[in-house]
């Protein structure tokens, strides 16, 4: 054998090892997560060093609340918002990717995700904002891993607990507080809705909430959340 093709043998051998893992670590993690809810997460530790760098620096704002301590018309809004099939997919809704695929070519950039529930939760989790195809099929990988190893209800859960609802906001708790000044058990329809809007852009929202768009989605989110199964 040539030593040019042996050192190509080694170097596939070193990323197959790194492949194999890193996913090891990943699973471990998850399942982890069964019983100790996550103390942080990719997007949170990336927001917390921006807002320490700024004059003067600023704090996250999150606190963790339990499934069943979350109101269920944010838990309805949410769904009806994001992912309305959450409760019966198995985590990447293949229809919705290759609508989005078709989008990003037609637009020769990438727009839109076609990302689920699971599939955020595996961004925010693990991964960054940076959008390219190979972080889409890590997250499609992972998003696979969390649904085999997490139920539904606890999925649902993280992902209320580590979304980002404003500049420095992070899970329905801190969200409930920081614009209405109730806890996440208190929120009512319209509220619920209001706050599924921004989870787009919730910063944007966050700085103008003047604004008239999320008013406009909130009405069609109230008007589908009577149709959300919840797990």
């Amino acid at each position: 054998m040539s030593k040019s093709r042996l050192i190509w043998r080694y170097l596939l051998a070193g990323v197959l090892v790194w492949v194999i893992g890193s996913q090891l670590i990943t699973i471990s993690q998850i399942v982890w997560y069964q019983w100790f809810n996550p103390t942080s997460s990719a997007f949170i530790d990336a927001e917390r060093d921006r807002l320490r760098s700024e004059v003067p620096p600023k704090v996250i704002e999150q606190t963790w609340v339990a499934y069943d301590q979350i109101s269920r018309h944010v838990k309805r809004a949410v769904l009806a918002s994001e992912d309305s099939g959450f409760a019966d997919h198995d985590g990447v809704e293949w229809n919705a990717l290759e609508e989005a695929a078709r989008a990003n070519i037609e637009h020769g950039a990438i727009k839109r995700g076609g990302s689920t529930i699971t599939m955020q939760v595996a961004k925010n989790l693990f991964l960054s904002s940076d959008r390219s195809y190979w972080r889409k099929a890590q997250e499609i990988m992972i998003a696979t891993l969390i649904e085999f190893i997490l139920d539904k209800r606890h999925i649902l859960e993280i992902y209320l607990n580590i979304a980002e609802w404003g500049v420095g906001v992070f899970g329905i708790e801190a969200a409930a507080q920081h614009y209405f000044n109730v806890p996440a058990s208190k929120l009512n329809p319209w509220q619920s809705a209001w706050l599924a809007a921004i989870l787009p852009s919730p910063k944007r929202y966050d700085l103008n909430r003047k604004a008239s768009w999320p008013d406009r989605k909130a009405q069609i989110i109230i008007r589908r959340m009577p149709q959300v199964a919840l797990p």
